[in-house]
């Protein structure tokens, strides 16, 4: 039976019916994950002083109001958008299984994705510079924050000792400090890409000079854990 042939009353009754429906119920966690997704954006764009409450409520298709209902202020907002680009991060190396892999291997896996992970997340270096500006006060006061790390430096631990055992690293490294180097040799690069690029007259994000770097701070870690 087509539409035009569908009796009066029955038609009545669909639209009285669809009428009657309930309006569907907004899904708390898509609306959560929704709000932080617009919040990291003005947040990296703007960072916490500029970004405005009323933008990321546009941005996200809600309202204030349901702003403060999940997360009570700007300030605890931009906590939770944090933990959020921190949780990211860590989730991802996980997914990398370098316990399965050589010590040097593992290695290069971690090197390589850290840049690959900023390049890929601008957003994240700038929400850093930006909780660096505030002092770290927001993840200080977070346990969620300090959760995510506890097994990233035992794991980065477990490879290096690995590669001692192996004899493929020297003894002694410090996992924390190499980690700090790891991320630095990347982030900086990143970070300064338009002033050093000025100094050094180098397209710094050409895909040349992207590959060139990768390689170099490849072999820059590798040469801190070799005999």
């Amino acid at each position: 039976m087509t539409l035009a042939s569908t009796p009066p009353g029955r038609a009545l009754k669909t639209a009285k019916a669809g009428a009657t429906q309930p309006p569907r119920q907004r899904d708390p966690e898509v609306t959560r994950a929704r709000i932080l997704e617009a919040a990291k954006k003005e947040f990296a764009k703007l960072g916490l002083a500029g970004a405005r409450v009323e933008a990321i409520a546009t941005r996200a298709k809600a309202n204030k109001r349901m702003i403060y209902h999940y997360f009570g202020s700007k300030e605890e907002l931009f906590q939770a958008v944090l933990e959020d680009a921190y949780a990211d991060i860590r989730s991802a190396e996980l997914k990398l299984n370098l316990d399965h892999l050589s010590p040097e291997d593992a290695i290069v896996a971690l090197t390589t994705h850290t840049w690959n992970y900023y390049l890929k997340n601008p957003e994240f270096m700038t929400l850093v510079n930006s909780e660096n500006l505030h002092k770290a006060r927001h993840v200080k006061k977070s346990e969620r924050f300090k959760e995510l790390h506890h097994g990233f430096i035992s794991m980065l631990q477990r490879i290096i000792d690995r590669g001692v055992e192996a004899g493929v690293f020297r003894a002694g490294v410090d996992a924390r400090q190499l980690h700090i180097t790891m991320a630095a040799v990347g982030y900086y690069y990143l970070t300064n890409r338009f002033t050093s690029g000025v100094i050094f007259d180098i397209d710094f994000m050409s895909k040349e000079a992207l590959k060139n770097r990768l390689d170099f701070n490849i072999e820059t870690v590798l040469r801190l854990l070799r005999p």
